[in-house]
């Protein structure tokens, strides 16, 4: 294996995307042959990379699995203040991470995999890959709110106007929306804003991947065209 950059050496084994890596690597958590890792320094397969304490080799086999996420599951292995983490309630036979978390009141799809290059492509929010979730809110669903929601939202706080997206009134109280960005707790900031608020919110598909009937902390691999659909969506090469 010729050398390559640490980050990217991270992602290649499936523990992280190239962003998170780098994060590892400030915070002193990433050891090559003994010593801490540096950003931007290059390494190869001949060397001894430790990530936590735990040796790390690049994975030829690539797993993608969509997995319920229960409310109440913090998307973190590290979060010494919560509860319950997602390392918790996903056991798999081998090391895989999120694509894309969501927060720890709500529940869900979760893409989980071994793949850093398909992290990537569907962190790029930039490319507009679509998040779908089932939101229930406090009060009544008004035109106006559904209007304004739809065109974009600012938000104070984050000091950002969001994007356009589809909103569709399911009932009285409840709503189906596509998102294009994955701002932090965006629908629940932009409800807020509004006027309104979140009693619950389900994610139901990421790209073309669906929740189904998938029941909570169940999970199902993805294979053959569907795979092959999420690949060429965000942009990746699929071999198969």
């Amino acid at each position: 294996m010729e050398q390559i950059r640490i980050n990217k050496f991270i992602r290649e084994c499936g523990i992280a995307s190239r962003r998170e890596a780098d994060r590892m690597i400030e915070e002193g958590r990433v050891l090559v042959n003994g010593n801490p890792a540096t950003s931007g320094m290059s390494v190869s397969d001949t060397d001894e990379i430790l990530v936590d304490g735990k040796k790390i080799s690049v994975i030829l086999e690539k797993h993608i699995v969509a997995f319920y996420k229960p409310k109440g599951v913090t998307c973190s292995e590290k979060d010494e203040h919560a509860e319950v983490t997602i390392k918790d309630v996903f056991e798999y036979p081998i090391p895989l991470t999120y694509a894309g978390r969501l927060d720890k009141d709500s529940e869900g799809l979760l893409i989980m995999t071994n793949d850093g290059e398909l992290i990537d492509q569907m962190m790029r929010s930039r490319y507009g890959h679509e998040k779908e979730y089932e939101v229930v809110l406090k009060w009544e669903v008004t035109d106006d709110f559904l209007r304004k929601f739809e065109k974009g939202v600012y938000l104070p706080d984050l000091e950002v106007t969001t994007k356009s997206c589809k909103i569709q009134k399911l009932d009285e109280k409840s709503v189906d929306i596509i998102l294009t960005q994955g701002l932090n707790r965006q629908i629940r900031r932009m409800c807020k804003v509004l006027g309104n608020e979140v009693v619950s919110l389900k994610r139901i598909r990421v790209v073309n991947i669906r929740l189904g009937d998938l029941k909570p902390g169940e999970m199902r691999r993805i294979s053959g065209e569907e795979e092959k659909e999420l690949r060429n969506t965000v942009g990746g090469k699929y071999v198969g």
